[in-house]
């Protein structure tokens, strides 16, 4: 295997220390991912070095200019706190003739934006809920087809940012509520969706003309009440308090329908090609009781901590930490962008 050097793009505070001996699991999470994807990289034999992002590119192009790197592993979620950005710095990448790994910007751009990716999947008839936009600014009025229940979210945020409990609406006032949470919290647009009761299901997608799934993977709710709607909040993807206290746990599907899962792979690859995504991404989807399947989100460039459910359910597929972390280096450098041509 050929050695490269790799600069490892990150955000300025999540550079590791080079030793997380005798931290405690809460002290390492801030740059638990950073660290695991560095480690891999440097036991894989590659000469690997955080590549710090603040706010200015000229920083980036500084770093790249010294470190001379074969490829950036971009772990890069937001710049200058705003998420829509990345694509703009893989842009930037793009523009210095610099191969990096994850998804490219045109995908990365479509997919950021919920309400242009799902109207670019109901157009290919993609099964997914029903939704309307309701844009800063304006007034709140709920389309007639749009039926109760729903579940509003931003528009540009992901990782379950702004998403409680309380997202999940039953009336026009309530509604107006969480629309008005999203314009002034969040400072995005909102998106409402149709509220889809039912498994919540997770799957890794990898490649760039040739894709491959790795297992389906589900979260539960052992002690979650009744009454409460299952979703991923930002308390249940980040408080782990509150994941003990309502016994949230992520495993391999089980007794899915017959034929539900090559249905399921078979959607996702094509919602992958769809949305112009490169690399790696994780779909989100919801398996009605009835055995009905919806496409909810496509998100590129996923958690790649080590024991989250991407790299669990690459493990499942046999495909272990530091061969995942190798198969996404090996996927950047083979990506098709214009300036090859």
């Amino acid at each position: 295997m050929r050695k490269l050097r790799v600069a490892v793009m990150m955000l300025e505070d999540s550079v590791p220390p080079d030793n997380i001996e005798g931290l405690t699991d809460k002290e390492i999470a801030p740059y638990k991912t950073e660290y695991d994807v560095l480690s891999a990289l440097e036991e894989l034999g590659h000469e690997a070095r955080p590549l710090p992002v603040s706010d200015e590119l000229g920083a980036i192009r500084v770093g790249l200019r010294h470190m001379k790197p074969h490829i950036v592993f971009n772990l890069l979620e937001e710049f200058r706190g705003v998420g829509i950005y990345v694509p703009y710095v893989l842009g930037y990448l793009e523009l210095m003739r610099q191969p990096y790994t994850g998804c490219n910007p045109y995908g990365m751009m479509l997919t950021h934006n919920k309400a242009v990716a799902k109207k670019i999947l109901k157009h290919h008839r993609i099964p997914a809920p029903d939704f309307a936009m309701f844009p800063q600014g304006r007034a709140i009025r709920r389309p007639r087809r749009l039926q109760f229940p729903l579940i509003v979210k931003s528009t540009t945020e992901h990782g379950s940012v702004g998403i409680a409990q309380a997202s999940v609406v039953h009336d026009d006032e309530k509604l107006a509520e969480r629309v008005e949470f999203v314009h002034g919290e969040l400072q995005t647009d909102a998106i409402a969706e149709e509220f889809i009761e039912g498994r919540e299901l997770y799957v890794g997608v990898i490649g760039n003309q040739r894709l491959d799934t790795f297992p389906v993977w589900e979260l539960r709710f052992e002690e979650l009440p009744d009454d409460a709607p299952r979703i991923a909040t930002a308390k249940v993807k980040w408080d782990w308090g509150y994941q003990k206290k309502i016994g949230v746990t992520t495993q391999a599907a089980k007794k899915l329908p017959e034929g539900a899962e090559e249905r399921i792979y078979r959607l996702c690859k094509r919602a992958y090609r769809l949305l112009g995504q490169s690399g790696y991404a994780r779909m989100d989807l919801r398996l009605t009781a009835e055995g009905r399947i919806y496409l909810l989100e496509s998100n590129p460039n996923p958690q790649l901590e080590f024991g989250e459910d991407f790299a669990e359910s690459a493990e499942l597929a046999r495909v272990p930490y530091d061969r995942l972390i190798q198969r996404i280096l090996n996927l950047g450098l083979r990506y098709g962008a214009e300036w090859k041509s």
